[in-house]
């Protein structure tokens, strides 16, 4: 018998410390290592992102960086304060992002790029610089520039860290000077987006793309009379949020995106009523925080109505935000896929 929550009962409050204890790699990359990647011996620089990176950890904690002291006297930090992993989906970016994290000495973080505007959001722009700037390093995934805020948001944030020493790495299918291409004005914001490529080293990663294969297919969704019995299936025995679309929707509004995850806590799956197509772009863009965090923390999903590649309106699969809905559909794909496993009984 599965034990039902609600996440639109849920409002959690979480501390400074509690926000920054979350920056770690998901369970997904939890014992990732350098030695655990694979390099695809037809692609040379695979192998080489590893040995860049690898040399690139051992400068960390050892006073090679910038500074306190470097800031006072003038000295500059040897070499620039990040190395940027550009390539496809699917060539292990986030593996080898998350190993360096693992290789690395503390306090450090880990983190989606939107996870550290969401920590702005949460915490002001200078208690975030203030929390961060005692760290070795700061690692940051799925790098993306959706709006011009965003990007004098973060290149303020990059240089002033990399001021204070902390080293940078990051992830992307988009190279830092071409960032904010096809979203807004790029142009008109090219001494920011300068200012973020100037602080990193890149590494070209080659590989397939995943991007060319399209959305997987979706999983049908489970018909309304039959969601009590796959989820008694399914989630035996587990702590299961069964919530309507539409509320979720409306309480997601009232919960800041950095407290997702901890809106998560305990939860083994997830039930939704009457998934309807999400035709506001505020709503759409919070959800896909959520989405994030359920695929982070592996949480498979029984879902009535819509399938979850008619979750986002045509408009918006073809806009600026098109890769964030993409990875979207094909992350609760993935964790649907997980729960149609069993036959009701």
């Amino acid at each position: 018998m599965a034990t039902v929550a609600h996440l639109t009962t849920r409002t959690p409050r979480v501390s400074v410390d509690e926000l920054l204890e979350g920056f770690h790699p998901s369970p997904r990359f939890g014992e990732v290592s350098f030695a655990s990647y694979r390099p695809d011996p037809g692609q040379p620089s695979q192998a080489a992102a590893v040995a860049a990176l690898e040399e690139f950890g051992e400068c960390i904690g050892t006073g090679n960086g910038g500074g306190f002291l470097s800031r006072i006297f003038g000295s500059k930090p040897k070499g620039r304060a990040g190395i940027y992993l550009d390539g496809g989906f699917g060539v292990g970016k986030t593996h080898l992002l998350a190993s360096l994290w693992h290789a690395a000495p503390g306090p450090k973080a880990f983190g989606t790029f939107v996870e550290y505007t969401n920590l702005v959001g949460a915490l002001s722009f200078r208690k975030t610089v203030e929390a961060l700037s005692g760290y070795r390093l700061v690692c940051i995934d799925e790098f993306e520039l959706d709006d011009p805020g965003d990007t004098v948001l973060m290149s303020r944030l990059m240089r002033e860290l990399a001021d204070a020493g902390v080293k940078l790495a990051a992830t992307s299918n988009t190279l830092p000077g071409a960032l904010g291409e096809g979203r807004f004005a790029a142009v008109d914001f090219q001494r920011e987006i300068q200012v973020l490529a100037d602080q990193f080293d890149v590494v070209r990663i080659d590989g397939e793309d995943f991007r060319h294969r399209g959305l997987p297919a979706a999983p049908p969704p489970v018909p309304p009379h039959e969601l009590d019995a796959r989820m008694k299936a399914e989630f035996d025995g587990s702590l299961v949020a069964v919530d309507d679309f539409g509320s979720l929707m409306k309480h997601l509004a009232g919960v800041h995106p950095s407290r997702y995850r901890q809106l998560l806590d305990g939860i083994d799956g997830i039930v939704w009523r009457d998934v309807h197509t999400i035709e506001e772009q505020a709503v759409a863009l919070r959800f896909v925080v959520l989405a994030d965090r359920l695929y982070d923390k592996d949480v498979p999903i029984l879902a009535s109505g819509v399938p979850f590649d008619q979750l986002f309106t045509p408009d918006m699969m073809a806009g600026g935000y098109m890769k964030k809905y993409f990875r979207a559909v094909s992350r609760l794909t993935a964790l649907a896929r997980e729960a149609q496993t069993h036959e009701p009984s």
